[in-house]
């Protein structure tokens, strides 16, 4: 049954909203969705799949958007392959109005409404690529997004290659393993949503910057216009989303290009008020010299909290000239004294009541208590101005911590102000400018000596992504990177375990440099440390196989051979005859010999193929046609157990 069949089919179970033949009221629908109506959205919330697509999971609360519904049932054709409401336009816009008409704004472009699988395995392939409309070809959506199979399980580690017999979880049952995952990254990260979805602490990207040049993996598509960029980006930053932990962060490297866009984009997708900043990295000091005007010798990173108010950042130096402000020091190493009250106004007394309570200090300023003692300062977190704010630490914890000696009392213009030792921390800048996050020197050559030859464009400084690392997680955390590149954040995770962390990686790369690159990098990194592992697959290829060998072929007498397999044992379109007659054959050839020949021929099998079998999807493992082993069954079944993501 089609969702849009199921949807009407349910909504007629509400009397109230069909006519005396049965037929549903659409106006009725609307009417009851404007109002929230109660009884409408229980009988909604009924239905998975149609939960999943008119709400919304805030903090384990499930949000009506009653917009996307009732645009979904005001529209008059179901198409199956419509591709947008929007044509050659960006601007900005909000509901369809123009900004005098509303105080708010977002980013519209051409096929914001779509989803866009974006299916390069090679940099120097160009691929059409496929568009779903968000709203009419639902059904098509969800058969694109479902899990997929994974296959080729192989465990690398200090000893070399290792049969997968099962996966490390923790005691909540969240797989505990360093991945890499080989496959569209749109795709994969679906498929990592049924056992990561908010258990990912830092997201950390580095996407192509669609700028058209040379070594930029987005230069396929006729460079990647503008707006299908865009929706390439929008697809996969609301699923990163859902992965996040409440309190996690990501980052997104990006040049120039596209920073403005980006940024808008990710400020709808993530809140504007959970931007953290933008920061600028002098990655490479001698710049470019190829720009009529500016010498480009910086990038950007883009950071966002998935909830700005749960999120807090490690404080830990990340530069010499910040190391020489902690001037004190004791048996513990260097510190500084910095004030134990927090001003921030989500550190009230109002959303802090625990955080709020009496210290008191004798007379000579040496004795800290929360014990009320005669004589002594009664001190509460209250500002100059009167406001009442928090401690850092609720009562509790300042009790242990000041067994210590970890606090100090001075009086300040009449007023008695408490610090705590603060160790190796500070207030991050935006400009960061070390010669450790230049990338020739930390990322380039480095990888040249790791893979003996330089086989990766334009890679990021490892010590770059250490610190990132040091600043968003903890030693225990799960750190996902869905653009895999050469595996310098798996490079970074590895490093920073040293200090006796658990942290784990996951990687996507679509890439054919999965193996070769990424992989042979991160090997390289356990055996240099001689300790660690991890695993790889792939999402288990059916008509991505044929999509290769169409892009690979040479001639067109290659082509017509795939075209002969295809037509016996590929997926093609509803519209596609599988036969191969030969007037066909006749016009195919002939399509061959005009100007760019072969790539309109290369073109055409690609159309003939059903997007949605791409890979082989979870929900038909069993079907003999995939051919899915006994032993990948097996694995899949211990990947998968029960799915979290209910």
């Amino acid at each position: 049954m089609s969702f849009n069949t199921k949807l009407i089919n349910l909504l007629k179970t509400d009397t109230r909203m069909v006519d005396d033949e049965g037929e549903l009221i659409i106006a009725a629908a609307q009417d009851r969705a404007w109002k929230i109506d109660r009884d409408l959205v229980k009988l909604l919330l009924s239905d998975k799949e149609i939960k999943s697509k008119f709400f919304e999971e805030i903090e384990e609360h499930w949000i009506f958007n009653l917009n996307i519904f009732i645009e979904y049932i005001s529209q008059k054709n179901f198409l199956d392959n419509s591709y947008t409401r929007f044509r050659n336009r960006i601007g900005l816009t909000i509901g369809e109005k123009y900004l005098r008409e509303r105080g708010d704004v977002a980013l519209v472009w051409a096929y914001k409404d779509t989803v866009l699988e974006g299916g390069q395995t090679k940099e120097e392939e160009k691929r059409k690529e496929i568009f779903f409309n968000e709203v009419l070809a639902q059904d098509e959506i969800n058969r694109l997004l479902d899990p997929k199979v994974l296959t080729n399980f192989t465990r690398y580690t200090t000893k070399g290659k290792q049969p997968v017999k099962d996966f490390k979880r923790d005691e909540n049952g969240v797989i505990r393993e360093n991945l890499i995952v080989k496959g569209n990254n749109l795709l994969a990260l679906h498929t990592l949503k049924t056992q990561f979805r908010g258990q990912i602490r830092l997201i950390c990207i580095d996407p192509p910057y669609n700028t058209g040049a040379e070594g930029d993996t987005f230069s396929y598509n006729n460079a990647f216009k503008h707006s299908s960029w865009l929706t390439f980006m929008k697809n996969r930053l609301e699923i990163a989303r859902d992965l996040l932990t409440p309190d996690g962060f990501i980052t997104i490297a990006i040049d120039h290009a596209e920073v403005f866009y980006l940024g808008a984009l990710a400020d709808e997708i993530f809140g504007r008020e959970n931007r953290i900043g933008v920061v600028t990295v002098l990655h490479n000091p001698k710049g470019r010299n190829l720009s009529k005007f500016f010498s480009s010798n910086s990038e950007f990173m883009l950071v966002y909290a998935k909830d700005i108010n749960l999120a807090e950042f490690n404080q830990v130096a990340i530069s010499d000239e910040v190391k020489e402000t902690f001037n004190h020091e004791d048996e513990n190493g260097n510190y500084r004294y910095v004030p134990f009250m927090r001003a921030r106004t989500v550190w009230s007394r109002e959303n802090k009541p625990n955080n709020w309570y009496p210290i008191y200090v004798n007379r000579d300023l040496n004795e800290l208590t929360t014990e009320k003692k005669t004589g002594y300062y009664e001190v509460f977190p209250i500002t100059n101005n009167g406001k009442e704010m928090a401690w850092k630490n609720i009562q509790s914890s300042f009790i242990a911590l000041n067994k210590g000696k970890y606090f100090m009392a001075q009086m300040e213009n009449g007023k008695v102000v408490i610090y705590h030792k603060l160790r190796e921390q500070q207030v991050y800048k935006s400009v960061w400018t070390d010669k450790k996050y230049q990338s020739e020197f930390h990322g380039t050559n480095l990888l040249k000596k790791m893979l003996g030859a330089n086989q990766f464009s334009y890679p990021k400084s490892l010590y770059l992504i250490v610190d990132v690392l040091k600043i968003m997680t903890d030693e225990n955390d799960i750190i996902l990177d869905f653009f895999g590149g050469s595996g310098t954040t798996a490079h970074a995770v590895l490093e920073l375990n040293k200090d006796g962390g658990t942290r784990n990686f996951i990687l996507c790369e679509q890439m054919d440099y999965a193996e070769t690159v990424t992989g042979k990098r991160v090997q390289q990194a356990i055996n240099d440390n001689n300790s660690g592992d991890f695993i790889y697959c792939e999402l288990m290829k059916y008509n991505e196989a044929f999509m290769e060998l169409i892009q690979g072929a040479k001639t067109g007498k290659e082509l017509l051979k795939i075209w002969k397999e295809m037509a016996e044992g590929s997926f093609l379109n509803w519209y596609v005859n599988p036969e191969v007659p030969e007037d066909a054959l006749k016009d195919f050839e002939e399509l061959g010999k005009g100007k760019d020949g072969l790539e309109k021929q290369k073109q055409l099998l690609a159309e003939l193929l059903d997007k949605n079998q791409l890979y082989v999807n979870l929900s038909e493992i069993d079907d003999a046609q995939f051919k899915v082993s006994q032993e990948d069954k097996a694995l899949n079944k211990a990947f998968y157990g029960e799915a979290r993501d209910a």
